[in-house]
């Protein structure tokens, strides 16, 4: 079995495998709402692959905290068709495990990022990842993704016996 460190998210890091939505540089923001707010614009793209059907909907998921330092990878999906974004109401952390592949998982591209709070990731369409793992406490997601209500929108692979296992990094506080 495979056993995976979590790593602090970094966008260049993660980019094979979507997004990462935060606020960023101020110099590169603009000013927003009569000059209350700052703005960083496209950030994501929320991509559908999908017919008209599809509609872009927002849920959401109230994960609870794994607070063991290692959590087995016991299943995988993917939504082939839509980006899929997950946005944090709150400030603690989490941890995103994410593959490559195509019909199946290629478990050779298995990563596994911590997230703070602060920021907000997407799933590129068709990448495989884990469930999301809320760690420090009890956390509420809101979920965006374009589907259709058919048997298309997700795909799962589930293992009898786990194919990696993640050694949860417990930092105070990742860099900002």
């Amino acid at each position: 079995m495979r056993t995976l460190s979590s790593q602090p998210l970094e966008a260049a890091a993660y980019a094979l495998y979507g997004s990462v939505v935060r606020a960023g540089d101020l110099a590169v923001a603009r000013a927003a709402n009569h000059g209350t707010a700052d703005a960083w614009d496209a950030l994501a793209t929320i991509e559908t692959r999908r017919d008209a059907s599809a509609r872009c909907t927002a849920s959401l998921f109230r994960c609870r905290a794994h607070h063991a330092p290692l959590l087995p990878i016991r299943w995988l999906e993917r939504h082939a068709h839509s980006t899929q974004m997950f946005v944090p109401m709150g400030g603690a952390r989490y941890l995103v495990i994410v593959a490559r592949g195509s019909d199946a998982p290629d478990l050779s591209t298995l990563a596994a990022f911590l997230v703070e709070g602060a920021q907000a990731i997407t799933y590129a369409p068709g990448t495989w990842h884990h469930p999301m793992v809320a760690l420090d406490e009890d956390t509420d997601f809101v979920n965006v993704i374009f589907s259709d209500g058919t048997a298309g929108d997700c795909d799962e692979i589930a293992y009898d016996v786990p194919p990696a296992i993640v050694h949860i990094t417990r930092a105070a506080r990742l860099r900002p």
